[in-house]
C-alpha cells in the first residue's frame, strides 16, 4: 500500500485527483498508476486502470491472475469491471469512497451474480493516509476557488 500512495503523491504533483495504484504478482509489483484523466484526456485513466494496462503489458496478458491489486481509494464501478476482466485474485484498498465506490460503499459490485470471477477484498488499509492526501487536494481546491486564485 505504500507504493500505492507513491503513485498517489504522483497524481497530487501532476494536480490530478491523488489516487495511486499497484498491481502485485508473486510478491513483485508488475503495473503501477495514478489518476490522470485530466492530464491524458482520457476518461478511464483511473489509478486502477492505468496499473491494470501496465501490468498486462509487462506479463503480455490481459489476465492477471492470482494477482493483488492495492490502490489508496475504494475503487468506483468501471475500476471493479476492468478488474473482474483481469482476474484480479484480491483487492486492498484505503479510504472508502461514500459517493462511488463500487466494492461496499455505493454496491458491491465485485459480488454481482451473473459475473464469472470472483474477487475478494480488503478495506482500510492505510485509510487514513490515504483520505488525508484526498482531503488535502480538495481543501486547496476550495481555497484556491474562494481565493478567486485560476486553477
Amino acid at each position: 500500500m505504500q507504493a500505492a500512495l507513491a503513485e498517489a503523491g504522483k497524481a497530487l504533483e501532476a494536480g490530478e485527483v491523488p489516487v495511486g495504484a499497484v498491481v502485485v504478482l508473486d510478491g513483485e509489483v508488475i503495473g503501477a498508476g495514478f489518476n490522470q484523466p485530466i492530464s491524458a484526456a482520457d476518461p478511464t485513466a483511473h489509478a486502477e486502470v492505468v496499473a491494470l494496462r501496465a501490468a498486462a503489458q509487462a506479463l503480455g496478458n490481459y489476465r492477471l491472475t492470482g494477482a493483488t491489486m492495492y490502490v489508496t481509494v475504494e475503487p468506483c464501478l468501471m475500476c471493479v469491471g476492468a478488474m473482474v476482466h483481469a482476474r484480479i485474485a484480491l483487492v486492498v484498498y484505503g479510504a472508502a469512497e461514500p459517493k462511488s465506490g463500487a466494492i461496499q460503499s455505493m454496491t458491491n459490485a465485485h459480488e454481482l451474480p451473473g459475473l464469472n470471477h470472483r474477487m475478494s477484498t480488503i478495506g482500510g488499509v492505510l485509510a487514513e493516509e490515504s483520505r488525508a492526501l484526498l482531503q488535502g487536494f480538495f481543501q486547496s481546491r476550495r481555497s484556491s476557488a474562494r481565493s478567486g486564485d485560476p486553477e
